[in-house]
């Protein structure tokens, strides 16, 4: 009678009694099925079994090298210089990458003291220098105004990491205007024990042009509109006060502005992390930008490959076995 019943089962495609299901961890495996992962926490791809975690590290790395490579096409975009209107002719910022500014210069502060230029250099901190004019009516207040945005968002705090000059190229500029100035822009930063690191700068015709000549730094006065003709931009300065970068605009990077600090700095402030980047990311000097070293962003990719890679084998052989032992 049994016997009946298991034949009339096979042929109604039935499985006989007591017969192991494919869908069992142990059919699979006698049919060649891959086994699941042993957390079971997987996506499957055909008759592959992937965890999750390692397409997710996968993507992540495609996600950060879309940038850099759409860094590679990208470009300075400018107007030639022979389509700029005769005032604009000679503004520019002419680079002069590791050229020293002259600490023997002597100018006022916003307390009316005559200072030097070096009384703010070797103390170890790398220098931000903003060239403008205090009474302008636009372009210089845009610039104090993207630079303080985007201290603001640093983590470095102003006045311990790194310090700020912002010296007036017009010589009719007194101190009071200075402090005005500074009070201004120190209540828009916003952090406290700030004063004694951003420090606003008047001087005379001389001593001006001996600064802006040594950063390069072109601008002229325009008689028909009553004003300065100048570049917009700001420089880093390492801690003896030589030029490291420069930043062109008025809105400027903080991620582009804190690795130009560590730089300039020689690695004096700033985090592991930070290296990383600077291995991953150069300034380039054309934009005044930090750009993608794809070489580089590769060797880092294969070296998270590899440690991603190793951890899944070494988490499969520990708990492969155990996961079969328990089947």
């Amino acid at each position: 009678m049994k016997q009946r019943i298991t034949q009339r089962n096979t042929s109604r495609g039935e499985a006989p009694e007591g017969a192991m299901k494919v869908g069992h961890p142990a059919a699979q495996s006698m049919l060649g099925a891959p086994p699941s992962p042993p957390w079971g926490w997987a996506v499957r791809v055909g008759v592959f079994s992937v965890p999750r975690h390692v397409l997710l590290a996968t993507v992540v790395l495609l996600i950060v090298s879309i940038p850099s490579l759409a860094q590679m096409t990208s470009g300075p975009v400018g107007v030639p210089a022979q389509d700029l209107p005769p005032s604009l002719a000679n503004v520019r910022f002419d680079q002069k990458l590791d050229a020293q500014v002259p600490l023997d210069a002597v100018f006022r502060n916003e307390f009316d003291q005559p200072v030097h230029l070096g009384d703010y250099f070797n103390q170890g901190k790398p220098v931000i220098l903003s060239l403008v004019y205090f009474d302008c009516p636009m372009l210089c207040t845009e610039v104090l105004n993207g630079l303080s945005s985007s201290l603001r968002i640093l983590q470095f705090d102003l006045g311990k990491q790194y310090d700020v000059l912002t010296v007036s190229f017009d010589p009719r500029e007194k101190p009071d205007l200075a402090a005005a100035k500074k009070r201004a822009y120190l209540q828009r930063y916003g952090r406290p024990d700030a004063q004694n690191g951003w420090h606003f700068l008047t001087g005379d015709e001389a001593n001006i042009h001996k600064l802006t000549n040594a950063v390069g730094f072109q601008y002229a006065w325009d008689a028909k509109t009553q004003q300065f003709a100048h570049a917009a931009g700001i420089m880093v300065l390492t801690p003896e006060g030589r030029v490291s970068q420069y930043y062109y605009g008025v809105e400027y990077s903080p991620k582009d502005l804190r690795l130009g600090l560590v730089q300039a700095s020689q690695n004096r402030i700033g985090t592991v992390v930070d290296q990383v980047l600077l291995y991953c990311y150069h300034y380039d000097p054309r934009t005044g930008r930090y750009g993608a070293v794809i070489a580089n962003i590769l060797k880092v990719a294969g070296a998270a490959t590899l440690l991603i890679l190793g951890s899944f084998l070494v988490i499969l052989f520990r708990h492969g076995p155990r996961n079969h032992a328990q089947v």
